[in-house]
Order: C-alpha cells, then structure tokens, then sequence
C-alpha cells in the first residue's frame, strides 16, 4: 500500500469536524502554493504576455472590462 492510499485511508477515518479541518487546511495550502508560483512566474516573466495583450487591445479600443 503506497503512502497516499494509507493518508487516504486514514482521512476517511476522520470524524467530521477533523474532516473539515484538515480540508480547511489543505485547501489554504493550496491556495498559498498557488500564489508562490503566480509571484514566481510574474518574477520570471512568464505572464508578460497578458500585460502586452491587455494593452493590445486598450490601443485597439477593443479592451473590455470585467
């Protein structure tokens, strides 16, 4: 059994409230690694694109807003 099948395992074992924590903790987790790597591609240059294309479209008049 590989360790992800034992945490699973144990996770469904899980009362409710310690069930929620956890996913509670998790999903915060994801959302913090999320936005390392956003930072950490913006620092490299990787989303430069959306900058040059947002201001494509301003100069074009055909920029809409959300």
């Amino acid at each position: 059994m590989s360790k992800i099948d034992e945490l699973k395992a144990e996770i469904e074992r899980l009362p409710s409230e310690e069930f929620t924590e956890l996913f509670r903790w998790l999903s915060e987790e994801d959302w913090e690694r999320w936005d390392k790597q956003i930072e950490a591609d913006s620092q490299a240059g990787r989303l430069d694109f959306l900058v040059r294309e947002a201001r494509e479209e301003k100069a074009k008049g055909t920029l809409q807003d959300l």
